[in-house]
């Protein structure tokens, strides 16, 4: 008989694609790692893809692999700059991290063109305007 195993859930880390205007005044997009959690997290490993259709053919970006040793108690961590080309794409986030010598993980998956100027929200944790996973 299978065990049912329960998995500590994520609490109090999120994702955001927040924009800036940078140096050259040019508009740049980014992700960012939100941890809200009075403690940090360690070893966290995120992988990023986007996958979806456009015109009808499928579509799918290379896999890419982030690695950050500690996110510091109420603190952010930019994790990948994103380029809008690819907003039409679910754009999903894998995300992993101990807490001790407890593993935690979420997929966030951000679908395809809700990255848009109509839903920024202010996001307090980075002082930017974006897009907060929920």
């Amino acid at each position: 008989m299978k065990e049912d195993i329960q998995k500590p859930k994520v609490k109090n880390v999120t994702l955001a694609i927040a924009k800036k205007l940078n140096e050259l005044n040019v508009e740049e997009w980014n992700v960012y790692l939100i941890n809200n959690n009075n403690f940090d997290i360690e070893n966290t490993l995120v992988t990023s893809t986007g996958y979806g259709k456009k015109d009808g053919e499928e579509q799918k970006t290379s896999t890419l692999r982030h690695f950050v040793e500690t996110v510091a108690a109420k603190s952010t961590a930019l994790i990948e700059p994103i380029n809008p080309d690819v907003f039409h794409l679910n754009n999903e986030y894998w995300v992993s991290y101990y807490i001790g010598s407890t593993i935690y993980d979420k997929k966030f998956i951000f679908v395809p063109d809700s990255i848009k100027d109509e839903h920024l929200v202010y996001i307090k944790e980075l002082e930017m305007e974006g897009i907060l996973h929920s």
